[in-house]
């Protein structure tokens, strides 16, 4: 099974919660000075947030590497990308005026998502093993992103007129807290915050939770997905909360409490629309094939799951025949799952699943020059993208070509400079070309997005030392470690 959260991370991420404020001054936002003049005027408007939305966006991103230091995330570029359309697809239709957006998922198998102020949300990949359809889990994104377009949080806390960022980033963690340990200890820590910046309670409101719903269902319309889907999937989250005292409510439905009354809101409300049928979604159940398989606890127990859900009625035969495929190639069975793959490859010979899968396969029997082929392949036709990317740097990488791998990977980085997984292959194909400067510049960028300012800082230095008389790179690290010296001055100031 993959790693749980842990308790006590979760705690310290409300405790380094002064810290994870101070982590946005970057050179990508131009350093904490100027977010130290960034204003909080209240407008004196109840449709208007009291504080600006540049504000949010920066303590967004500062939260965003303080939690990605604190609990498991998957790096997957296929399942990635696909939430990330998603989630582009469905803010494109919303109400929410600032749309930089950027996604974070959970190694978790719990049922659970999360919005935090400035645009970042989170997704736990179980939350894939309960909604049934695209439908259903684009119910509960669209909710999440109405949450931030009608600017919930800074709407529902009573800042004094001159309220510190501090407070404003130790509540943040407090709520956090709440959307994924739990009720009881976020609501614990949230009770401490209210006490120390005199603030009102930091909660979801039920008048929030009802206009969220409202607005989700009209996103969900207006990027033509099915409403009825949300009652659908309300509904088994109702159910999950009738478990024995022995079971653990859905970390979700503790920050998004459900009643009766509420679901029947939300199938009155979907009433008002065509119901829209049709085969479920290929792309999504895909993706539930992809995250079985990393949640199942070993590749040979996905194997028997998939052969018995071929042996039924599944929700889609080709789905289950892909996660076949990839808990087949998991578990070192490459030549039967080449077989299985070429059940379904020829009614898609152009999806890009199975042209990673087929690559998967063909590294998996020791064979990285065929992989890399054919990825180069696919990739001049569909150049910078993300999975496809990846995918061909690692088979060349295998082919003990880290050379060319370091050049993809490097032109890639311009394009995705957020993408943590992206600078921790390249660190290591610059390890294996040679490039120990780029090596440990490419470290120090991978621990600025994970938080960890100090082993970013050491391997700035260490690139240093190694760069000599090289006047452009020598002043591009410069650079970089005068920014780290000012997130940890600005630390110990508080």
């Amino acid at each position: 099974m993959r790693a749980l959260f842990r308790h006590s991370a979760l705690m310290k991420l409300a405790r380094h919660a002064v810290l994870a404020f101070v982590f946005s001054s970057t050179v990508a936002t131009g350093g904490f000075a100027q977010q130290a003049e960034l204003k909080l005027p209240n407008l004196g408007e109840s449709s208007t947030s009291m504080f600006s939305s540049e504000f949010e966006y920066q303590l967004g991103r500062a939260w965003l590497r303080e939690f990605r230091s604190q609990v498991p995330t998957v790096d997957d570029p296929l399942l990635f990308d696909y939430l990330e359309n998603l989630i582009y697809r469905l803010a494109t239709h919303s109400k929410l005026d600032d749309r930089r957006i950027d996604l974070v998922i959970v190694d978790n198998p719990t049922l659970n998502a999360f919005a935090v102020p400035g645009g970042v949300i989170g997704i736990h990949n179980g939350l894939l093993m309960w909604a049934q359809t695209e439908d259903e889990l684009a119910t509960v994104l669209a909710h999440e992103i109405a949450h931030l377009s009608q600017r919930h949080f800074s709407r529902g806390v009573e800042f004094q007129q001159k309220m510190q960022p501090v407070a404003l980033a130790a509540m943040l963690a407090s709520f956090v807290l709440m959307a994924t340990a739990g009720g009881d200890a976020g609501m614990a820590a949230l009770s401490a915050t209210q006490a120390a910046a005199q603030s009102t309670a930091l909660q979801y409101s039920r008048g929030n939770e009802q206009e969220a719903d409202r607005i989700g269902m009209q996103t969900i319309v207006d990027a033509g997905l099915d409403p009825h889907a949300a009652p659908a999937m309300f509904e088994r989250m109702l159910a999950a909360t009738r478990y024995s005292k022995n079971e653990q409510i859905p970390e979700f439905l503790r920050s998004h409490p459900l009643s009766e009354s509420r679901v029947a809101d939300t199938r009155n409300r979907a009433r008002k629309y065509p119901e829209k049928s049709g085969e479920p979604d290929l792309e999504y159940q895909l993706m539930r094939a992809r995250v079985i398989t990393e949640l199942t606890d070993t590749p040979a127990q996905a194997v028997e799951r998939f052969r018995g859900e071929l042996e039924g009625n599944p929700r889609s035969r080709e789905a289950s025949t892909y996660g076949l495929v990839l808990s087949l190639t998991a578990a070192g069975r490459a030549d039967e799952a080449a077989l299985e793959l070429d059940t379904i490859w020829s009614t898609s010979p152009d999806r890009l699943e199975y042209i990673i899968a087929d690559a998967e396969i063909e590294m998996a029997r020791n064979r990285p020059a065929q992989a890399a082929e054919k990825l180069k392949r696919r990739l001049d036709v569909s150049p910078g993208n993300q999975p496809l990317t990846m995918a061909y740097a690692t088979a060349l990488m295998k082919n003990q070509q880290p050379h060319i791998a370091e050049e993809v990977l490097v032109a890639q980085s311009k394009r995705r400079p957020g993408d943590p997984g992206l600078w921790y292959l390249l660190a290591e194909v610059q390890g294996l070309s040679g490039n120990i400067v780029g090596l440990h510049q490419s470290r120090a960028e991978y621990f600025i997005l994970n938080g960890a300012l100090d082993e970013a800082k050491k391997q700035l230095s260490y690139a240093l030392k190694l760069a000599g008389s090289n006047f452009h790179v020598t002043a591009r690290i410069n650079q970089r470690l005068e920014d780290v010296a000012r997130m940890q001055e600005q630390m110990e100031e508080f």
